[in-house]
């Protein structure tokens, strides 16, 4: 079976699950504890990040490299069109959502995070004990926002990466206004790719992710619950109800996440 290193709420690890998922692949999903964990995932790929892919003795990095990987090895139902303008614009878009919904999404996320203590607590797994998420929600707002300042996500940037995100989700909307999908009449890689980048935004309303089911459909004021950007949620939920599969809890190996243990 394939097995996927991931973050569980990593948007770059949600892209590769929905690849996975429209493919119809088996796979288990590995939870890489941040720090300690990631040291095994180099010692697996060379390098920290998720999402990883292994499939045997093949290990590939990098939700790009994954994708182009999946549709090589597993070619039914491709994600990469073989019309050359087709093509030409679904790698344009691809490129252009990790560049710019994932890079300016977590910025905003972050400044979520500092100003919300129960948007802090959504986005710990359901398996996160009660006193621990206490504490997160508990940690004052002041000190994450010059923690911010120190990683790139000060009040400045924050607002910078809003106001692209909302151009960005407003021309995605525009485009899907009497179009099923962002480059044809079946979905690609573009697809997943945004509808993947976009899951802190707004997580999809369903049982997809490890989270408690209060928080399914919620997200960042602004962007979720605006109406300028429904049709754009909109195509999303029909991307997940589509081809997405939801966790099953009775068979946690294939469908919950596996946390690694370092020796």
């Amino acid at each position: 079976m394939l097995e996927l290193y991931q973050f569980e709420l990593s948007q770059y690890s949600e892209k590769v699950r929905l690849i996975l998922d429209y493919k119809e692949l088996d796979y288990r999903k590995i939870e890489v504890t941040p720090g300690v964990g990631q040291l095994e995932l180099f010692q697996l790929s060379g390098q920290s990040k998720v999402p990883v892919l292994k499939d045997g003795d093949t290990v590939i990095s990098d939700s790009t490299a994954i994708a182009m990987y999946l549709d090589r090895k597993y070619p039914d139902k491709p994600i990469i069109p073989s019309d050359p303008k087709e093509r030409g614009l679904c790698l344009l878009i691809e490129e252009w959502a990790d560049e710019s919904i994932g890079t300016k999404s977590r910025k905003v996320v972050y400044g979520a995070l500092s100003q919300n203590p129960d948007f802090r607590k959504s986005v710990l797994p359901n398996q996160t004990p009660d006193v621990l998420k206490t504490v997160v929600g508990s940690v004052p707002s002041e000190f994450l926002d010059i923690l911010g300042f120190g990683v790139g996500c000060g009040t400045d940037a924050v607002k910078e990466a809003k106001d692209g995100l909302k151009q960005d989700l407003e021309a995605l909307s525009l485009l899907l206004l009497d179009s099923p999908y962002l480059v044809s009449n079946s979905p690609c890689l573009a697809d997943f790719a945004v509808a993947g980048l976009s899951l802190l935004l707004k997580f999809p309303d369903g049982n997809y992710l490890d989270i408690p089911q209060q928080y399914q459909g919620q997200g960042i004021p602004g962007f979720a619950d605006s109406n300028l950007y429904e049709t754009f949620f909109a195509w999303r939920d029909r991307i997940y109800a589509d081809y997405r599969k939801p966790l099953v809890s009775n068979t946690p190996s294939d469908s919950q996440p596996t946390s690694i243990d370092i020796e």
